[in-house]
C-alpha cells in the first residue's frame, strides 16, 4: 500500500492558493500555455469573474513534476452544477496525478480537508459535491471516507453527496427537471458547454465539422453564461452535454471519434 503523507511536510509537493495574478503562471487542468490554449484563456477569464464570489482552487505542485492536480470549489450559491446547494461550499472537481507515482499518497484527501475548513471558517452548513460512477468525475468512495452522506441522485449515474456541520440544516438537492428541460432540445442536434471545465471546449469543433460534414446535421452550441445558466442545465454535469433529437448521448466531453460512434445508432448515414 502506498504510504500516506502530508503535503505540508514533503520537501518535493506544495498546495498553491491560485489566484487571478497566479493563474496563468501555474494552469489549469494541464493547460499550462495561455498563449495557445484558448482553453486556459477561457477559464482564466471566468475565474477572475468567479473569484471575487469565493471561488477558489488549490493547486498541487511537485518541485520534480511539475503540476499534479487540484481542487476547485465554490460557495454553492454560485455552483456550476444544477445543484441547489446555497449555504454551503460546493466542490466542482478534485483530481491528483498526472504522473502515477504522485495517485494514492493522501494528496486528493489533504485538498477535500482544506476546503472542509475553509468551509468551516466561512460558516457554510457543510460542503457539498457531485460524484459519479462513470467516466470525467470523481467516484464517491473518497467523499464516503471522510463522512459525505448520499442525499439526491441523477440519471444516469450521478451522486450529490453532503458532509453537514449543522445535522438540522436543509440538504442540497439536484434541481434537474428533465421533462421540461429537455423540449427546448426536441430536435436537431445540441452542445451546451461552459468555461468552467477547460475540457468542453477540445474536440467541439471537430464534432460541428463532422455532424455538418457527415450527418447534414447543423449544431446549436450554447455557451453557459453564469451560474445560474448552468444550474439550468438538464444535465447533472451541468457544464457540458450533448443532446440528440431530445436525448442526451453524452453527460461530459467527449472526443470525435466517440461521437461518431455514438451517432453511428442515432442516424441512418
Amino acid at each position: 500500500m502506498a504510504q500516506k503523507f502530508n503535503p505540508k511536510d514533503s520537501n518535493d509537493i506544495e498546495i498553491i492558493d491560485l489566484t487571478p495574478e497566479n493563474i496563468a503562471d501555474y494552469g489549469v487542468c494541464g493547460y499550462k500555455d495561455a498563449k495557445k490554449h484558448v482553453e486556459l484563456r477561457k477559464k482564466i477569464e471566468w475565474y477572475k469573474k468567479y473569484y471575487v464570489k469565493g471561488l477558489r482552487i488549490k493547486a498541487v505542485f511537485s518541485k520534480k513534476g511539475g503540476y499534479q492536480g487540484m481542487l476547485e470549489y465554490i460557495p454553492g450559491r454560485y455552483a456550476h452544477r444544477p445543484v441547489d446547494a446555497d449555504g454551503y461550499m460546493f466542490i466542482h472537481c478534485v483530481f491528483v496525478g498526472f504522473k502515477k507515482e504522485f495517485k494514492g499518497k493522501g494528496l486528493a484527501s489533504c485538498l477535500i480537508d482544506e476546503c472542509i475548513t475553509e468551509a468551516k471558517v466561512s460558516k457554510m452548513q457543510g460542503v457539498a459535491v457531485v460524484t459519479r460512477e462513470g467516466s470525467f468525475m470523481v467516484h464517491n468512495d473518497i467523499f464516503l471516507k471522510k463522512g459525505f452522506q448520499v442525499v439526491d441522485r441523477a440519471e444516469p449515474d450521478f451522486y450529490l453527496l453532503v458532509l453537514k456541520f449543522d445535522a438540522k440544516a436543509k440538504d442540497p438537492k439536484f434541481k434537474l427537471t428533465n421533462a421540461d428541460n429537455m423540449k427546448k432540445y426536441s430536435k436537431g442536434l445540441t452542445i451546451i458547454r461552459s468555461p468552467q471545465c477547460p475540457y468542453t471546449e477540445k474536440n467541439v469543433n471537430a464534432i460541428l465539422e463532422t455532424a455538418k460534414n457527415k450527418y447534414n446535421i447543423k449544431a446549436n452550441v450554447i455557451d453557459l453564461k453564469d451560474s445560474d445558466a448552468a444550474q439550468q442545465s438538464p444535465c447533472a454535469f451541468g457544464t457540458f452535454c450533448i443532446i440528440y433529437n431530445g436525448e442526451i448521448i453524452s453527460h461530459h466531453p467527449i472526443s470525435n471519434t466517440r461521437f461518431e460512434n455514438i451517432m453511428k445508432n442515432k442516424i441512418e448515414v
